[in-house]
């Protein structure tokens, strides 16, 4: 057994799951910052009503994350010992930047939201309910900027063998942190709002609890449908970027071996590193390079430029990759549907439609998560890109067999916990949202 190997599959277990819960509390809290507004505005109790049963969830949610998310820290000192040595000056400043500035800001005002609804004004509500927001987007941005620092580090020189930081804006905001957090982040907005689409949409195939059901999902559904459509312009940004700055990691998502001027744009294809091929090799003809480069000639880069040893691993880059790239067409199908039902008032009487925003509430999340894949698998060999390989970056003192331990360990916690979390949830959905006489306007 492989140490290091092991230690990758743990910290992508954990990682993976632990990515579950973050894009989902950024969408929940986007619409019930939307309901607090609308309940301000209008003073209507069916707003107030709804965003207490949304912030129940929320709270589940984020309390799971949060239990999940601790792990990730301690492995930076146990499994990634030699990581920590050498760069965890800089690494460790944004982690602890978001637990200082962030998660207590967010932590402290849930608590408002879930005990504080008569204690307070509706004022202040709001603006609990907005702090909530803001902290969770904080929270997302600095953990992308640690992240991002190892996709393209920038802000720093070496020093005795450890990374120093010399500059901090250009490390906070290098070549990769904002492209990657708006991404993140639209794609957390897809999250949640599909989510609760979903839920209202079983709450309205039940026919119980329509008056709180059908405004849930017709504003979970607006937030979708444009951020269903904004996540081409930021996953374009994003790729752009990567071809630019990475471009090892985007000829492993295109399959692209030589290089080429006019390169096309993959459609579908097997990958195949021993004949150094693609089988079924599927392209629009020129398109990679007009949408990199703005230049239906200009070059783009292919693995045969690259030493063996520096390229990512092939087959699961590039069919993760591609799985994102399909399920972000699917959502702008779903999103066609949905604009054409909504147009013709034709939604909560669709049973067809609201039957596949109950059955695709998980595919945001694996979109999320095969998006992850693509761009940390992408990297490899590299923990910091250029900088400081994965097999250099592991501890050299914890033995395979403790490393394998602790995955059977997770593995068994893990799935408790997501067992415990389902039925929590379950639970809180099967009660509805607290019941009122009149819902003025639905």
């Amino acid at each position: 057994m492989d140490a290091v190997f092991l230690s990758r599959v743990q910290f992508a277990f954990t990682a993976g799951f632990h990515f579950i819960f973050p894009p989902l509390t950024l969408g929940i809290g986007l619409i019930i910052l939307i309901y607090e507004s609308l309940y301000i505005k209008t003073d209507k109790v069916v707003y107030k009503n709804i965003s207490k049963f949304i912030v129940k969830i929320f709270a589940l949610i984020f309390a799971i994350g949060v239990a999940t998310g601790i792990v990730l820290e301690f492995s930076f000192g146990t499994n990634w010992s030699s990581y920590s040595r050498m760069v965890g000056d800089i690494f460790g400043a944004p982690l602890a930047a978001e637990g200082v500035l962030a998660f207590f800001l967010e932590s402290v005002f849930i608590g408002v939201l879930l005990f504080g609804r008569e204690k307070v004004s509706k004022q202040i509500y709001w603006l609990s309910a907005f702090l909530v927001f803001f902290g969770s987007h904080l929270s997302g941005l600095w953990i992308i900027i640690a992240n991002s620092w190892m996709q393209t580090p920038a802000g720093f020189a070496m020093e005795g063998g450890r990374a120093v930081l010399t500059d901090f804006f250009a490390a906070a905001v290098n070549h990769s942190t904002m492209q990657r957090y708006l991404h993140t982040i639209v794609g957390g907005w897809m999250s949640g709002s599909l989510f609760l689409a979903g839920i209202s949409s079983w709450y309205i195939l039940k026919k119980r609890d329509l008056d709180y059901a059908k405004p849930i999902l017709k504003v979970s559904l607006i937030v979708f449908i444009i951020t269903s459509f904004l996540q081409f312009g930021t996953g374009h940004m994003h790729a752009v970027q990567v071809a630019k700055t990475q471009p090892a990691k985007m000829a492993s998502f295109e399959g692209l071996w030589e290089s080429a001027e006019g390169a096309g744009l993959s459609v579908f294809g097997i990958p195949d590193e021993d004949e150094k091929t693609t089988h079924g090799d599927i392209r629009i003809p020129k398109l990679l390079s007009i949408m990199i480069y703005g230049d239906p000639n200009s070059k783009v880069h292919g693995l045969n430029e690259f030493p063996k040893e520096l390229r990512p691993p092939l087959f699961i880059t590039f069919q993760a990759y591609h799985v994102m790239i399909g399920l972000g067409g699917l959502f702008a199908l779903i999103s066609a549907f949905g604009i054409f039902l909504l147009m013709r008032k034709k939604l909560f009487e669709s049973e067809w439609y609201l039957k596949i925003l109950l059955l695709a509430i998980p595919l945001p999340l694996v979109s999320n998560e095969v998006g992850w894949m693509a761009a940390e698998i992408g990297r490899q060999p590299w923990a910091v890109y250029n900088v400081l390989k994965t097999a250099d970056a592991a501890s050299v003192v914890v033995p395979a067999w403790q490393i394998l331990a602790t995955i059977i360990m997770f593995t068994l916690l893990y799935a408790i916990l997501f067992l415990f979390f389902i039925k929590f949830l379950v639970a809180l959905i099967k009660k509805g949202p607290e019941k009122v006489i009149s819902t003025d306007g639905y």
